[in-house]
């Protein structure tokens, strides 16, 4: 099994968007998904992108991806937001979790940002026992708000 974890490319953009209707169906939100893969397309390669990812392929096919932006806090600047990470089902307990997890870390160090943040659902704990292992912290006293 040949693993490589790169830049997401504008060319995998489809297959990013297949991967986020599996983690919305995961979610259990499947029609909670309505972003058009254009908008998608132009949002992290167009001439101001908003989002960056990396992607982990197995044998030459996207098997995962880490879809992050740079959100800024006044308490501590420029943050890495870690939006979305998903491996496949069939791909899970095979480190690519890890790989791109590590490859964010990295990111984050080398651009110089003020640590890394993201949002886990309280009752997935494969996830949360994964972000365990990195001794991340787990904040409940803050409420998620949003307006649509």
């Amino acid at each position: 099994m040949q693993i490589n974890i790169r830049r997401a490319t504008i060319e995998d953009c489809a297959r990013i968007m297949e991967l986020v209707q599996e983690l919305a169906e995961y979610e259990k939100a499947p029609d909670e998904v309505t972003v058009t893969l254009e908008h998608f397309q132009k949002s992290g390669f167009g001439p101001n992108p908003v989002w960056w990812a990396f992607v982990a392929e197995v044998d030459g096919k996207v098997e995962g991806f880490a879809l992050y932006y740079i959100r800024y806090s006044t308490w501590k600047g420029q943050r890495m937001y870690l939006e979305d990470i998903l491996v496949t089902e069939q791909m899970r307990g095979k480190q690519l979790g890890k790989l791109l997890f590590d490859r964010l870390i990295v990111e984050a160090k080398e651009k110089n940002l003020k640590g890394m943040v993201w949002q886990v659902l309280e009752w997935n704990e494969p996830a949360i026992n994964f972000y365990k292992k990195y001794n991340a912290s787990f904040d409940g006293e803050w409420v998620n708000c949003s307006i649509n």
